[in-house]
């Protein structure tokens, strides 16, 4: 199989460019956002309710117009799998210096295909969350971590030595769930009382083309179109369970389904989305 080939330091010294050039823009266009939105909020020639409105339109454009500009960088990076993971154990550094737990790292082949941005960062977003929720269901005292590629793949495995009671449906592995199903991945929990938990997900390496959540073409159903209001309003999955008379399993399945079919990760980008589309 061929490996794709790792870029050039010239090459990545240009990107390298003009990923802080993107991001001074970016800094400038959302501090211009926050001034608008400020301004909006203090004026005296708008009541509350106008001046509510005025604020979450300017503050749903811009989201929309974030998760543009990003989308584009994401997708015109390419990290080396290895330089990806370094990153990764400098984000849970602090979890190694100054706690209990031991962390064990399993590196990538260094030949492995480079990640898209994209991929990249949501893996690394996946582990994270990961780790803080085994933390949270117990007290392990080692966390073992390893990625591979399988050429089509990344394969993220997360084990740990505590308790095992964590199931896939534990809320705070909703935000992991969340992740991997806009990548059109795949995530696995096995938990062994008294042995200990193993999250494995595998992430495509050519995710799916987000599509355009405001083109009419995306299809909601009826009860989606509610959910979907709801998430706009700022309510939680209880909240909207409640609020429609569905368990919150069930409504954490169509938060899942909406956030697949927009093609976002977040709840916010979600809740912006919505809002221009006029939900």
């Amino acid at each position: 199989m061929n490996e794709s080939p790792e870029p050039s330091p010239t090459a990545s010294r240009d990107s390298a460019i003009e990923h802080e050039r993107i991001v001074a823009e970016q800094a400038d266009r959302h501090a211009v956002t926050l001034e608008s939105v400020l301004a909006i909020l203090r004026s005296t020639r708008l009541d509350d309710r106008a001046a509510r409105a005025l604020a979450v339109e300017t503050a749903a454009a811009a989201l929309v117009d974030l998760r543009t500009s990003t989308d584009q960088q994401r997708s015109a990076l390419l990290e080396p799998v290895t330089g990806a993971f370094a990153r990764l154990r400098t984000d849970l550094r602090p979890l190694v210096r100054h706690g209990d737990l031991d962390v064990q790292f399993v590196e990538p082949p260094a030949t492995g295909r480079a990640l898209p941005g994209e991929v990249a960062h949501e893996a690394r977003a996946i582990v994270r969350s990961a780790v803080l929720a085994l933390l949270d269901r117990g007290t392990p005292h080692r966390v073992r971590i390893q990625w591979d590629c399988d050429g089509l793949n990344l394969l993220v495995g997360i084990r740990d030595d505590g308790a095992g009671t964590l199931t896939a449906h534990d809320d705070s592995l909703g935000p992991i769930v969340e992740r991997v199903s806009a990548l059109n991945g795949s995530f696995d929990v096995a938990s062994t009382p008294g042995w200990g938990s193993e999250l494995s997900v595998v992430l495509p390496l050519d995710p799916p083309p987000r599509p355009d959540f405001l083109d009419e073409a995306v299809d909601l159903s009826p009860r989606e179109s509610e959910v979907l209001s709801l998430v706009v309003a700022g309510s939680r999955n209880r909240a909207i369970a409640e609020r429609l008379g569905i368990s919150e399993n069930t409504a954490k399945f169509h938060v899942s389904n909406l956030l697949r079919k927009a093609g976002v990760s977040t709840r916010a980008e979600l809740a912006a989305l919505g809002t221009a589309r006029g939900q």
